[in-house]
């Protein structure tokens, strides 16, 4: 019988958090004794696949299959034995200690573990410190900004401002949402003529642009913001609808452009239900291109794409809403 994609996916998420090394370290020393960098020492819930971030990401990955109907046994025992309720404690005290460590994008997909083990029912009281660690760091952090980070990469607010919202909707945060809503207002409402032809960077995995359209179209009520913001979207000539040119897939920031079909699918679905008919087919049919590119790098590719994909191919076939 023919693996399933999902089945194929699940393997991946259990090859990559078990594989120890190469992994990326940003570890912040707080004495002489705090330099040993040992990754499962650092990170007894989330090391393996990389860094931190996509460890986290990846496990959302196998527990949202997991939850889906995928039988892996290797995948489930490996959850268990990583989100015990010491090892969760140790990563929630790890970011309290540390408060701009992984900051948005891994407190982000943080936020989102918790959510999806609360939603099924599956490591719900093991992971729960973690929301509550980032939701305070988020209280503490969010209210200081002047201006949002428009980057592709990690940084980018709105992305981390897009997960944050739907985790505290999941679980019941009305604090957290309240926030995540605020702040999109205060810093993306007046928000026009998104400079797209200047996309994307060359290590980009999120189109600004689109990264913040999806966010407003999440959290606001704002009449003829798209409009104003992506004035061109879905009509033939937009660049957004192209899809990214990978130049060297085995290169990590490179690979990032693979991430960038996939986000791109996904928040080009977000917004397809509000744009006149004929917009609104341009852009899913771009939707299924960008998404059909990057296919295969999930689970092919280099462990420079294959340690993240996954989440990333999720989030197109509507992992969010799940």
């Amino acid at each position: 019988m023919t693996d399933t994609r999902e089945q194929t996916w699940a393997r991946t998420v259990h090859t990559v958090l078990t594989t120890p090394y190469p992994y990326a370290t940003q570890h912040v020393s707080l004495s002489a004794d705090d330099v040993d960098v040992t990754p499962s020492r650092l990170h007894p819930a989330f090391h393996g696949s990389f860094d931190w971030h996509s460890s986290v990401h990846m496990v959302w990955s196998g527990l949202t299959l997991l939850a889906e109907g995928v039988e892996d046994p290797a995948l489930e025992a490996l959850l268990e034995e990583r989100l015990t309720a010491s090892h969760v404690a140790a990563e929630a005290a790890y970011l309290r200690q540390r408060p701009s460590f992984e900051r948005p994008y891994g407190w982000a997909w943080a936020a989102r573990l918790t959510a999806t083990c609360a939603v099924t029912g599956r490591w719900a009281d093991e992971t729960a410190p973690l929301l509550d660690a980032v939701a305070d760091l988020a209280r503490a952090w969010l209210p200081t900004l002047g201006t949002p980070n428009r980057s592709g990469e990690h940084a980018n607010l709105a992305f981390a401002l897009t997960l944050l919202h739907s985790s505290a909707l999941d679980v019941g945060r009305a604090d957290l949402a309240d926030l995540v809503e605020v702040t999109a207002h205060r810093l993306y409402v007046d928000d026009r003529d998104a400079p797209v032809a200047y996309e994307p960077g060359p290590s980009d995995f999120l189109s600004p642009s689109l990264t913040e359209a999806a966010l407003v179209h999440r959290v606001l009520d704002v009449e003829d913001w798209l409009g104003r913001f992506l004035p061109r979207l879905g009509l033939p000539d937009d660049p957004l609808l192209t899809v990214p040119q990978v130049s060297d897939p085995t290169d990590g920031k490179g690979a990032h452009l693979i991430g960038l079909a996939l986000s791109r699918s996904w928040q080009l679905r977000t917004l397809a239900d509000v744009l006149p008919d004929e917009r609104s087919a341009r852009v899913l049919a771009a939707a299924d291109e960008q998404e059909a590119s990057a296919l295969a790098a999930v689970d092919e590719g280099d462990f420079m794409a294959t340690h993240w994909l996954v989440s990333f191919a999720l989030l197109a076939a509507g992992g969010l809403a799940r």
